[in-house]
């Protein structure tokens, strides 16, 4: 993968990052639950590190910028999230659980916008590369959703901590192994399309309609992280196959990273951001209404490419392409914490309308949200895309936003 780039190092973090979601996102409304809490309970505590996403990152993105010290804030935010975590052994009242939710989250979201900086720093002009690091993520993930589900078949949900301990444990260790980010480069002898190539923003009215895009794309997907599982639990599928429909939706997002490269060059981001928008629609509605067909059920989970996979890798780049070197870390920030606001959100309406509307209209809702994005991106940023812009770097015809 290139001599001056530490491809498996950058990987593993990923890796492991994205397996701690791995074990969260199906699992820990499922914990709950266990735990003999309400789905209105339920959606609360999930809104929380959501919630977090929306101040942490920032405060962490301004540390960053100011000191420049990435790597050590990664490292001491994987520390710091363990160490939170622990305190679930202490306690397990709602109180207890929410101050455990927000301290860890706190911290873990300290993590992700920072290490984006940092693989990119890495990837230098190789910034199309990027999908295939993050593709690690994914199989983590896969790797803890699908073994978590056959676990906690045997063994029950009362060892779940433990297991999010081995996985944050992970976390710590791979920080560890990332190598320092290399030193930028001056502007006036780089080739480096970040810093060449990147516009210089004028409006502020793209970089508005993308985060209010990320909000809504991510309060569309409010029922599916807090009440997939219980869902389909509910519709007599096992805990094991249910792990195995995860992973199916993140095989499908792996596949679409490694095509990524290939996407942004021919087609540009603001189209890749409509289309997933608009497949994310279409996929809440099918999993509301026909999720008991098996065929539909398989169909839904490999529209994950696109409502997860897509989305991420265009809005990672039209980050790096609107926001001036020193300010990625802040862009990273800001992109963490809009997703955030729509993360907590979709989480609080799921949890108060699951049980008094069910699951077909809770899931109805978040279909209109997701296309009340398309439209308002389909329109806000028409005219933005430039599908040669991240790879002719013997050109500056930069579309000015």
């Amino acid at each position: 993968m290139g001599t001056s780039l530490p491809y498996w190092r950058l990987s593993g973090f990923y890796f492991f990052y994205f397996a701690l979601l791995g074990a969260i996102a199906p699992f820990i409304a499922l914990y709950f639950d266990h735990l003999g809490f309400s789905a209105a309970r339920i959606g609360e505590l999930i809104a929380i590190p959501m919630l977090m996403r929306c101040i942490a990152p920032n405060l962490w993105a301004w540390l960053a910028d100011r000191t420049q010290k990435r790597l050590v804030i990664v490292r001491v935010g994987a520390i710091c999230t363990m160490l939170s975590f622990t305190l679930i052994f202490m306690g397990k009242s709602f109180a207890w659980l929410a101050l455990i939710m927000v301290l860890h989250a706190f911290f873990w979201h300290a993590i992700l916008a920072q290490f984006e900086v940092i693989t990119l720093d890495h990837l230098g002009s190789q910034s199309e590369r990027y999908s295939q690091l993050r593709l690690w993520g994914s199989v983590g993930f896969i790797c803890v959703v699908v073994g978590f589900g056959y676990l906690f078949d045997q063994v029950g949900l009362d060892y779940y901590p433990w297991a999010i301990l081995v996985v944050m444990a992970g976390i710590i260790l791979s920080s560890f192994w990332v190598p320092e980010q290399p030193a930028p480069r001056a502007a006036a002898a780089s080739d480096d399309i970040s810093t060449n190539h990147r516009p210089k923003v004028r409006h502020t009215v793209p970089i508005v309609v993308f985060l209010v895009g990320v909000a809504l794309m991510q309060l569309s997907h409010g029922p599916y992280y807090t009440f997939l599982t219980l869902h389909l639990i509910d519709l007599n599928y096992s805990r094991a196959i249910i792990g195995w429909l995860w992973a199916l939706g993140v095989l499908a997002e792996i596949g679409l990273f490694v095509i990524m490269p290939w996407l942004l060059r021919r087609i540009g981001l603001t189209k890749i951001i409509v289309a997933s928008l608009f497949l994310a629609a279409l996929r809440w509605w099918l999993l509301g209404f026909y999720a008991d067909s098996w065929l539909v059920l398989l169909f839904v989970q490999i529209l994950h490419g696109a409502t997860f996979g897509s989305f991420h890798a265009a809005a990672i780049h039209f980050v790096q392409r609107y926001f001036s070197a020193e300010k990625q870390g802040q862009g990273q920030g800001l992109y963490v914490s809009f997703s955030g606001i729509g993360g907590a959100l979709g989480a609080l309406y799921a949890g108060y309308t699951w049980q008094p509307l069910g699951a077909g209209m809770t899931f109805a809702l978040a279909s209109g949200f997701a296309l009340l994005a398309a439209v308002l991106v389909l329109f806000g940023l028409r005219g933005l895309d430039n599908p040669r812009l991240e790879f002719n770097k013997g050109r500056n015809d930069d579309i000015h936003p």
